[in-house]
């Protein structure tokens, strides 16, 4: 079966925004807790990250939301990649993939120089991701994330 024929990514609106929490909450709670970051940014998508200047994309897969993935605005050419989510029941079909793809091919249409991710090396499939598309570990600064134990970062 050809996943590039089958998954759609598309951009946030209104009456998805449900969904990020939905997809983040699975994978936090199955990994690691919910943190008060985690839980004011998912509850209020729109104003903690699309109003801030952010974008927020999720896959469709037989008509089904199925994944997501963020940019989160630092500053005019620096983006945080974060609140990246595939539900359990697609993984391993190459939408983190596409996901990934979307978000960089966009950052070089808006002219953002820099994404940077925080992430743990417990997850061993999504570090293999960042760096197949080309982030590399950087010192990781304390308090962003309890879970976080790496930072990496592109550079466009």
């Amino acid at each position: 079966m050809d996943i590039d024929n089958t998954v759609l990514i598309i951009p946030f609106s209104p009456d998805l925004k449900e969904e990020i929490k939905i997809l983040n909450l699975e994978w936090l709670k199955k990994y690691f807790k919910v943190e008060a970051k985690d839980d004011r940014i998912l509850s209020d998508p729109q104003g903690e990250i699309i109003d801030k200047g952010g974008m927020i994309f999720y896959a469709k897969y037989s008509d089904k939301i199925v994944g997501t993935i963020s940019l989160l605005k630092i500053d005019e050419t620096t983006f945080e990649l974060s609140k990246m989510a595939v539900t359990d029941k697609v993984q391993g079909l190459g939408i983190g993939n596409k996901l990934m793809e979307h978000c960089i091919k966009i950052a070089k249409q808006k002219g953002i120089k820099k994404l940077l991710l925080y992430s743990n090396r417990r997850l061993l499939p999504a570090i293999y991701l960042y760096k197949k598309f080309g982030f590399v570990e950087v010192p990781l600064e304390g308090g962003i994330y309890e879970r976080a134990d790496i930072k990496m970062e592109l550079i466009i």
